[in-house]
Parts: C-alpha cells; structure tokens; sequence
C-alpha cells in the first residue's frame, strides 16, 4: 500500500490544485485548459489538454465542482453490499460511461461514499489484478477565499516543460 497526502483546493468551473506533502513534493494542477504535474526535485512540469487526460486526478476537479453524476455514470445506485469507511456515510456505485472493455465485455465501475453532510469523503477506483485506488477527503471548507491565481501554474525558473502524456505521478503508480 502507498499512502500519499496532501491539500487539494477547488474551484468553479473544473479547476483543481492538488499539492502533495508526502512521500515527496509535488503539484497536480488543472486549471481549467491543460492538467499540470510539476516535480520540483526533478525541475520537470508536464502538461496536456484537461480534455484528454486519463488522471483520476482530473475528473475529480469537476466531481467536487457542481458537475452532476449523470455527465460520467450511465447508471448511479447504492452500493449495499460496501461497507463505508465511516459509520453513516453512504457508498454509490457508478458505472462510468464508455467505460466498458471491448475484449471482456466488463465496466468499469466507481464506487462514491459520501458522508452524512452529503460531502464527498472517499472514491475508489477498481485497477486489474485486485488493485484499487482509494482517495480519501476531509476537513473540507466551503467557499473560502481562494486568490484564483492559485489555479494558474507559473514554472519557477529552470523548470523544463514538456507537453504529451502526465508521468507516472503520485497516486498513479503501480
């Protein structure tokens, strides 16, 4: 099991920053255009259209900013048989659209739990092999005052851009 923990900061419409304390500094951005990963030990940032990348990371930006359900899930149910991380929250099951495998014919489903103040504490994403990615959310804080340069990723001097597919980053790696 990697655990990984930092501060995520969103923003309407799609707007994302995910800054990871552990086990190593980083940067997961989306702000609203292009999905940003910046390592600073690595002096690297990688970005690519919003629209094209595959992160888990990306749609969460939407899920926690007004988008409904119904733009991802073909179909949203609860999920009686998972048992929640917490007592009285709620876990749903979504089946994801064009998620489905061509070769096996299976889907892939998303499981949300979400507390009793209907706020978004935990998805899980079923991987191959018995895998699974797990985030988890707390303490969170409605409508603070965010400067939305927060949002915008300015590359500190030195720092190498390269644009095409997101490095395996934090929270993706197998």
């Amino acid at each position: 099991m990697r655990v990984e923990a930092g501060k995520a900061y969103f923003l309407r419409p799609g707007k994302m920053r995910w800054e990871y304390e552990k086990p190593e500094r980083s940067l997961f951005l989306v702000d609203g255009k292009f999905v940003w990963f910046y390592a600073p030990d690595d002096h690297t940032a990688t970005r690519m259209p919003a629209k094209k990348s595959d992160d888990w990371r990306t749609p969460i930006a939407f899920l926690t900013t007004g988008m409904k359900l119904a733009r991802i899930c073909s179909i949203v149910g609860p999920a009686p048989d998972v048992k929640p991380s917490k007592p009285g929250n709620e876990v749903y099951r979504c089946v994801l659209r064009g998620g489905e495998d061509e070769k096996s014919g299976a889907t892939q489903k998303v499981l949300f739990e979400i507390s009793p103040q209907s706020e978004l504490a935990r998805i899980v994403i079923p991987q191959e092999a018995g895998m699974q990615i797990e985030f988890e959310f707390k303490d969170w804080e409605w409508n603070p005052a965010l400067a939305k340069t927060l949002f915008q990723f300015d590359p500190p001097p030195g720092t190498v851009i390269v644009n095409g597919l997101l490095p395996e980053a934090p929270g993706m790696r197998q």
